[in-house]
């Protein structure tokens, strides 16, 4: 697990060797133990290591083959790197190392990017053919791991974080209005666009090449979610059996480190589940929690701390076991470091898991997650059952984008985008949303066939969202999450399990608030009892009854309630006194009469507070800095 950064100059222009260490050190967080610069010419390559496998300097990168044809900077973890190697040994390969990194390295040497569909884990990387004169840059299939680059002129300009991109003095930062179009509707980016103007993030399941000779081309799809009916479904016992299988080899597989392993223990039943897998062959594994200070909480907020359900799990398990418990204050101590770190925004309210990665890196480098179970199995009942009977897809697509306006509805946006509405006028978001499906099929006869497509759809959105900044806060502190889940063969078979066996009734349609993650999920279940059916038979099997039970509760913080009590003078310094920088491209007065609808309880809009707050932190950290670079005030300094 590390970072990577790069430059190709098509013009023939030499990298400039001070340049590229800037920009490597823009990431150092994200690999404390070695740092490596590689130059060839107008290519030069750049990366930061968190020594995970093969903790020795046989590890060092970029790492180069034995001819020197070719040179990477790697980013991730291949699980099935051993079985990878035996194959690459067979056909002459020789190792001189244990790190996956080298089998990945002439795993692409020996058979081109068709081996990016073999590489069971996360990663993100950057490949260069000095023969060819040619850069291939690929990410995983599920987008665990992020890769940003732009195009200035003739440079061509990449990294792990857009802040190695940034320290590249090529590369003046502005605001992708259009981006903040679409992230202020969705809480999210569809495309790849990012709030830095010109600066995109390489799809999930993609490469792209850069030829000093022919361009840089557009991404190319290796390979793609596909969520649909078996046309010969198994016996409903042989799906409990073998996902019961697959979750356990998947755990098992991504237990290889030459470092400790942690595991997050959140009190439901995937992070749950993950623990007692990994407990059985990591006896006394440390397991981390967060929880939540309820003293000023109310209503449904007053069942959001799950630390006794987690401690309960820690007994049964026998893990060693860490839990820290966050205020209100605890948000406005870290937002200007987490605005810095995430650097874009994305789906929910991020600083408790900030929290939780810095818990965990105190004891661990490496901690798994339970993240994917959701999206997988289908956990999110009350979204997919608001699209499902419809006349035809497109009836479906407005639907289902209606739901998904987390922010800022239709109707607003004009009002609320004034003063840049001329330049941001022509983006239809409804259009952003369909584009989602562009590789799916139109043609939809069944209630099935709408539940495919909207767990393709989540996958593909909200999970990558979580993802991209899961990845962002646990490399923060120089740690490495896992997720289990995502395991190759696990999602397969996932993708392939009949719709009944994961929900019940799917024509019920059952109308629950978005912004209310407690209510909507807990009133969800206590009617329904609907939602990842088989996965909780199968957990069964490792966790008690009473977890598997229990109906899903997000790791959210009771910021409803803050944000009207505790945080409502944070609130109003930040988004209502002075001369907040957002008003640059929102209009103040319709901001602000949104805002005043949640302080005086007559709407929730927690996230949409939420979400201004990280755009105005972002602008002065990205915007009004010449030069990007965090220093923690003396507070933080405290709290770190």
């Amino acid at each position: 697990m590390c970072g990577l950064a790069g430059v190709l100059d098509r013009s023939g222009e030499p990298v400039s060797p001070v340049i590229l260490k800037r920009m490597t050190d823009a990431i150092a967080h994200r690999g404390p133990d070695g740092e490596g610069h590689y130059i060839d010419g107008s290519l030069g390559l750049g990366h930061r290591r968190l020594a995970i496998i093969d903790l020795s300097a046989a590890g060092h990168q970029p790492m180069a083959t034995e001819d020197g044809r070719f040179v990477i900077a790697y980013n991730g973890e291949a699980y099935n790197f051993n079985e990878l190697r035996v194959e690459l040994e067979a056909v002459g390969h020789r190792f001189h190392s244990r790190t996956d990194s080298e089998v990945v390295l002439k795993a692409l040497a020996q058979w081109g990017e068709k081996a990016l569909n073999r590489f069971n884990g996360m990663f993100a990387l950057a490949l260069w053919d000095r023969q060819k004169k040619e850069l291939l840059l690929a990410r995983d299939r599920y987008g665990i791991k992020p890769l940003y680059y732009a195009q200035v002129g003739n440079k061509f300009i990449f990294g792990s974080e857009v802040k190695a991109i940034l320290a590249d003095p090529a590369y003046r930062t502005e605001m992708d209005r259009e981006g903040l179009l679409e992230y202020l509707t969705f809480q999210n980016f569809f495309t790849d666009r990012t709030l830095f103007k010109d600066v995109r993030l390489l799809p999930q399941g993609s490469f792209l090449k850069v030829s000093m000779r022919g361009g840089v081309s557009a991404p190319m799809k290796y390979w793609d979610y596909l969520f649909e009916e078996p046309e010969h479904p198994a016996a409903d016992e042989e799906y409990v059996e073998e996902l019961d299988r697959l979750f356990r080899q998947a755990v098992n597989r991504q237990l290889v480190s030459d470092v400790d392993v942690g595991a997050y223990l959140s009190g439901g039943m995937d992070s749950g589940s993950v623990t007692a897998i990994a407990a059985r062959q990591l006896p006394y594994i440390k397991s981390f929690t967060c929880g939540f200070d309820l003293n000023s909480a109310s209503g449904v907020e007053l069942g959001y701390d799950e630390r006794a359900t987690a401690e309960y799990m820690s007994y049964l398990f026998k893990t060693e076991h860490y839990e820290m418990v966050l205020k209100a204050g605890d948000m406005e101590r870290v937002m200007s470091r987490l605005a810095w770190h995430i650097e874009e925004p994305r789906v929910g309210q991020s600083y408790p898991n900030f929290y939780a990665a810095q818990l965990a890196s105190k004891f661990v480098k490496v901690v798994l997650s339970g993240a994917g179970g959701d999206e997988l199995f289908a956990g999110y009942p009350w979204r997919y059952y608001r699209a499902v009977v419809n006349d035809d897809f497109e009836h479906y697509v407005d639907k289902y984008y209606g739901f998904w306006q987390r922010l800022i509805p239709n109707a607003d946006i004009k009002r609320v985008f004034k003063p840049i509405w001329p330049s941001v006028e022509g983006v239809w978001t409804r259009n952003i949303f369909r584009d989602v499906f562009l590789q799916r099929a139109p043609s939809l006869t069944r209630p099935e066939d709408y539940i495919n497509h909207s767990l393709y759809f989540e996958a593909k959105t909200f999970l990558h969202g979580l993802l991209v900044i899961e990845d962002k806060l646990s490399m923060a502190h120089s740690l490495e999450t896992r997720v289990p889940f995502l395991d190759n063969d696990l999602v397969d078979f996932a993708m392939k399990i009949p719709t009944r066996l994961k929900l019940g009734n799917l024509t019920e349609v059952i109308k629950l608030n978005e912004n209310e993650p407690g209510s909507k999920t807990a009133k969800y279940f206590q009617k329904t009892h609907d939602g990842k059916l088989l996965l909780r038979k199968v957990m069964e099997r490792h966790i008690p009854s009473v977890i598997t039970d229990r109906e899903k509760q997000g790791f959210s913080a009771p910021d409803a309630s803050w944000f009207k009590g505790d945080s409502i003078d944070y609130v109003r310094r930040k988004l209502y006194q002075g001369h907040p920088r957002i008003y640059e491209f929102l209009d103040r007065a319709a901001v602000q009469s949104l805002i005043n609808e949640h302080l005086e309880g007559k709407q929730n809009r927690r996230l949409l507070i939420w979400s201004l707050l990280n755009v105005e932190e972002w602008c002065r950290q990205f915007i009004d800095a010449p030069t990007p670079t965090y220093h923690p005030t003396k507070t933080e300094q405290r709290h770190t």
